[in-house]
């Protein structure tokens, strides 16, 4: 992995973008769900949760793969919830991953190492839970800083 990992993002029409991973990946479009944009695509907000479900079930197998244990298979399901702050504007003030192995805990005699570190491994939900810093800056069409 990068040790700056990046994205470039511009704006298709109304609320809906096209983000860049770099020339080796597809592109992702993303919108606001209706209707507030037209919903062709994930919104920020499921795409933050992807984020963190996936780097949870990677560190999982990562752990898996450390303990030599085999979990038939990582599969989750994740939503986001949603609540207005004391302004009035909607954040997301929790996320809920619900994880499945395919194999029984019985055939995974150290799985209780396994599930004592594996979440530690996670870099987007141990940063998420930590809150990351985000700096913004604009700039208008001639490049001129504007914030």
């Amino acid at each position: 992995m990068s040790a700056r990992p990046s994205i470039s993002i511009r704006q298709v029409e109304r609320f809906a973008f096209r983000v860049e991973f770099g020339p080796a990946f597809e592109s992702l479009l993303t919108d606001e769900p209706v209707p507030i944009g037209d919903g062709v695509g994930p919104s920020p907000e499921q795409v933050l949760i992807a984020a963190v479900s996936n780097c949870l079930c990677a560190s999982l197998v990562f752990a898996l793969g450390k303990f030599h244990q085999e979990g038939g298979g990582v599969s989750a399901q994740a939503s986001g919830r949603l609540a207005r702050n004391a302004e009035g504007r909607l954040r997301l003030e929790g996320i809920d991953v619900a994880i499945a192995l395919g194999a029984e805990a019985a055939s995974m005699d150290r799985i209780d190492r396994v599930l004592e570190q594996f979440e530690r491994f996670c870099t987007v939900s141990e940063s998420v839970k930590a809150g990351i810093p985000v700096s913004v800056s604009v700039q208008d069409g001639q490049g001129t800083r504007l914030k």
